[in-house]
């Protein structure tokens, strides 16, 4: 988008906030850069250049407005709605992998060289893994900077720099002050909180409907590993250094998020995961102005906009639950990943109590005896075999999947039908078409609306709602009584 200026200029005077995250404004006459919703009186059309990105900005040499802090704005949707090269690296970038593996570890990941990786990265985005990279630290930076108290040092380290200096260096190129003078300026924190704990403001486009969104993470929410708690959803949480604990709590203009680590190394890729759990990237107008076209989804939308897709924090987890859930209640389901989890999870210790254990990896249930499995044979030989493949390292599911190749490895394993694929597509993956034409709360869905019925007539009749089949589930499923619908009281 930032190559249409004549759109980018009208979307910077108009100060609309549904377009920040998808380009950024650079002012030539002040050095700095701004999100398309900032504030400040809009600078003369001549004086504006657009990027695609903070990380292209920062590189041409503009800094943060203090004012908009357009590194805090919501990331670009574009990242969450495709499948190619770019997007897949962008989503492993937020994910930390350059800070982890470098950028020989992410091409590897994509299966592509690191020259072809950095040349389509500079195309599209203007920058490089390791600029991209550099502008995500710079902001983990800041969150440590004006939210903790701890010393300089250690948020330097905890937010990926080599070194103290490079730190430095890098918080004054993107932000214009010093570490400290940003810590000074910062509001000042209120009250207690949990020790330990991080309080962050999660940002998205409105509007978001929270009912399905936090409906569905409640009503299948796994005893020990998640739970509803005064009004937030709380999980435990796998991470690349340790482990972590979040609380997220739904607001009309922000999630609160409140991050519990036991590695500070693991903020940008926990905040990362709790975005993408909650869909919070998504952009909702252009969602739902697709699917308002269909004159019978449109009462849905009109009745209740902004539903986001609820997904995961952690794909091969989300892949044994589909398993679990197969042709059982919501409540089954819980209960047998229950077991699992207290027979095989790690546990840990939550401060406020309630959360006990991580959901247990692949390898350890790769180890378990199945046969004292509570399930039918042939779905203990579909578990087995998926974890094992898991574990293995033959199958691999992360945000960097190709989402074709991904679902048609699921399909190949015994016990697999089109509607786990399509579930773990649609909910660990990401894919924003994945569509469940034989699920049964849709098929009792498009009865009751006048909608086919049979899953071919019903695929046909939603190919005018791609590519946002699955939010199209989200609205079909709205119309039942089921407890995911509707935020726990």
């Amino acid at each position: 988008m930032h190559t249409d200026t004549e759109r980018c200029v009208r979307a910077v005077r108009s100060k609309d906030a549904r377009f920040d995250g998808w380009f950024f404004t650079a002012v030539l006459t002040t050095g700095i850069y701004c999100r398309p919703s900032c504030p400040v009186v809009p600078p003369k059309p001549e004086n504006m250049v657009f990027h695609p990105s903070a990380a292209a900005c920062q590189q041409a040499g503009f800094r943060a407005c203090k004012r908009c802090r357009p590194d805090t704005s919501p990331g670009s949707p574009e990242w969450n709605q495709r499948a190619d090269l770019v997007a897949r690296a962008m989503r492993l970038i937020a994910d930390g992998v350059v800070d982890r593996e470098g950028v020989p570890g992410l091409a590897a990941r994509l299966g592509y060289s690191t020259r072809q990786v950095e040349r389509q990265l500079l195309a599209e985005l203007g920058a490089g893994p390791l600029a991209l990279a550099r502008a995500q630290r710079a902001q983990t930076a800041r969150l440590l900077i004006e939210t903790t108290a701890l010393p300089m040092a250690r948020i330097a380290f905890a937010a990926g720099f080599a070194s103290i200096r490079t730190f430095n260096d890098t918080v004054r190129e993107v932000f214009a002050v010093a570490p400290s003078d940003l810590r000074a300026r910062a509001p000042k924190r209120q009250g207690a909180g949990t020790p330990g704990a991080l309080s962050l403001r999660l940002p998205f486009r409105t509007p978001l409907n929270p009912d399905n969104l936090f409906g569905h993470l409640a009503a299948t929410a796994v005893p020990g590993v998640e739970e509803w708690r005064d009004g937030s959803y709380r999980r435990t949480l796998r991470l690349p250094y340790g482990h972590g604990i979040v609380a997220l709590t739904p607001n009309p203009d922000h999630v609160a998020c409140r991050l519990t680590l036991s590695d500070l190394r693991d903020l940008t890729v926990a905040i990362s995961r709790c975005r993408r759990l909650l869909d919070l990237d998504a952009d909702p107008i252009a969602i739902d102005e697709q699917l308002r076209t269909d004159p019978v989804l449109a009462p849905l939308v009109d009745k209740a906009p902004g539903r986001r897709v609820p997904r995961t924090v952690d794909e091969a987890e989300f892949a044994v639950r589909a398993v679990l859930g197969q042709q059982v209640s919501t409540a089954a389901a819980r209960t047998h990943a229950a077991r699992l989890v207290t027979a095989h999870g790690e546990p840990v210790d939550d401060p406020e109590g309630g959360l006990t254990h991580l959901f247990p990896a692949p390898e350890a249930l790769a180890a378990l005896d199945p046969e004292t499995l509570a399930m039918p044979r042939t779905r203990r030989t579909t578990f087995t075999t998926l974890v094992r493949r898991l574990a293995d390292g033959d199958l691999h599911l992360g945000v960097e999947s190709d989402w074709p190749q991904a679902r048609a490895q699921l399909l190949a394993l015994p016990g697999f039908g089109p509607w786990t694929a399509d579930v773990i597509a649609m909910r660990a993956l990401g894919d924003p078409d994945a569509f469940l034409p034989t699920d049964l709360g849709i098929r009792r869905a498009a009865r009751e609306l006048g909608l086919p019925s049979t899953p071919a007539a019903l695929t046909a009749r939603a190919a005018a709602w791609r590519p946002w089949r699955a939010y199209a589930v989200q609205y079909l499923w709205a119309t039942d009584s089921h407890p995911i619908n509707f935020l726990p009281v």
